[in-house]
């Protein structure tokens, strides 16, 4: 991502229905407030912000207990969907501003599409507290926000949300990183599917560069696009606490904005999800801030392009 003539794109995504509590439809509105228009036109690149998708919903979709909301999840899948793709497709990179994770169905089955016409495979780098491989089978809550991975992997058709001919990620091109909060199946189902798991005891045994590091050779050797999907709660909570599942013993500052400056050296990355921030449970727009310095870190911003912030 060094060519700084590159667009960006900024797709709100108000979507709180996957998550099971209200909060993160307000994510989008908080992430411009603090910032990130401006954050990357300092960097030199266009930005263009496409607005919020605000779909309909989907009267065509049935009504599951097991897969919550999936009337109004799934007409945002098919929005974001045709959106990432849409601006991909341009030249552009995709900045998806969330909403809660659910909203990933959407993107990278959108970036898997616009991969295939390029004849290149995609990689995800999940950057969660959680793997998100639930099936509705084995989903403990219901909520949408959990299946994802599982969706975009071809591993969870539980309804005619996109075509069945659509191209899917390799579950073996998916690596997640920070995962500490695993749901008993998902961990065998993870297994099954030889997704890349490093959880914060691999962090901390072998150091977030070295990993992070590791995955970038293994994107560029397969020639592959990138996208990166952030989940507030990679974060530990005391650095970001606006979100509504918080788990202990998470990403630093320090670790979370090398991921960020890494990235941006590799030059793979083609699109950005950055999820889960509900400003209602924030402490005065920390977590935004904080998620908009992180965006900047993987646009290019250095460390000592950094102000000093007063007390």
């Amino acid at each position: 991502m060094s060519n700084k003539s590159k667009t960006v794109s900024l797709i709100g995504v108000p979507l709180e229905e996957g998550s099971g509590r209200g909060g993160c439809a307000m994510g989008p509105a908080a992430l411009r407030i603090a910032g990130i228009a401006q954050a990357l036109c300092d960097l030199g690149y266009t930005v263009e912000d496409r607005g919020d998708l605000r779909p309909a919903a989907a009267r065509d979709l049935p009504e599951m207990e097991r897969a919550r909301k999936l009337d109004v999840v799934g007409a945002f899948t098919r929005a974001i969907e045709a959106e990432t793709y849409e601006a991909a497709s341009e030249g552009s990179v995709p900045v998806l501003l969330g909403g809660d994770h659910s909203l990933s169905m959407g993107s990278v089955s959108g970036m898997a599409r616009h991969a295939q016409e390029l004849g290149r495979p995609l990689f995800v780098l999940w950057l969660d507290a959680h793997s998100d491989f639930n099936a509705p089978d084995t989903s403990p809550s219901g909520n949408i926000h959990g299946m994802p991975v599982a969706f975009f992997c071809g591993k969870a058709e539980f309804a005619p949300i996109l075509p069945k001919d659509r191209p899917f990620v390799d579950p073996r091109n998916v690596y997640q990183v920070g995962i500490r909060s695993v749901d008993e199946e998902e961990r065998r189902l993870i297994s099954d599917n030889e997704v890349n798991v490093f959880d914060m005891r691999a962090i901390d045994e072998d150091g977030m560069g070295s990993i992070i590091k590791r995955i970038l050779s293994d994107v560029r050797a397969a020639d592959a696009l990138l996208h990166v999907s952030l989940d507030v709660d990679f974060l530990d909570p005391d650095v970001a606490p606006g979100v509504g599942t918080t788990v202990p013993g998470g990403a630093t500052f320090r670790e979370a904005h090398l991921i960020m400056e890494l990235l941006h050296d590799s030059g793979l990355v083609s699109s950005l999800d950055l999820v889960e921030l509900n400003p209602f449970l924030d402490d005065r727009g920390r977590s935004a801030r904080v998620m908009v310095d992180l965006a900047a870190s993987l646009f290019g911003k250095r460390i000592l392009d950094r102000p000093t912030r007063g007390a």
